[in-house]
């Protein structure tokens, strides 16, 4: 089974950026595909970014232009840098990795990290 961790949410101004990364535990595992979600209190869990296979880059309207996903291979790590925050981005934060490989077992799936917590402050 898949572990994913993210990190990096905490409290910011409106106007700040965070860096959100999305890791597996354990083993060496290297994401391929995968999406990060938001869920803000009372409302549903809504896509905000995903990373291909092939490196696009997919955004919501709501976080274009501030909002990057990226890789680094190097570490097995997904990140979802967010610049200009608003307070409607306040949210829980989840990674979603669809496929995945550890060494030359290869991951197809609906993993889901535990979600970080992203507060932005007006």
């Amino acid at each position: 089974q898949v572990q994913l961790v993210e990190s990096g949410g905490g409290l910011v101004q409106a106007g700040g950026s965070l860096r959100l990364s999305c890791a597996a535990s354990g083993s060496v595992f290297k994401i391929d595909a995968m999406s990060w979600y938001r869920q803000a209190p009372g409302k549903q869990r809504e896509l905000v970014a995903s990373l291909t296979a092939d490196d696009r880059k997919i955004y919501a309207d709501s976080v274009k232009g501030r909002f990057t996903v990226s890789r680094d291979n190097t570490k097995n790590t997904v990140f979802l840098q967010m610049n200009s925050l608003k307070p409607e981005d306040t949210a829980v934060y989840y990674c979603n990795v669809v496929r995945g490989r550890s060494g030359v077992t290869l991951y197809s799936g609906n993993f889901w990290g535990q979600g970080t917590q992203v507060t932005v402050s007006s």
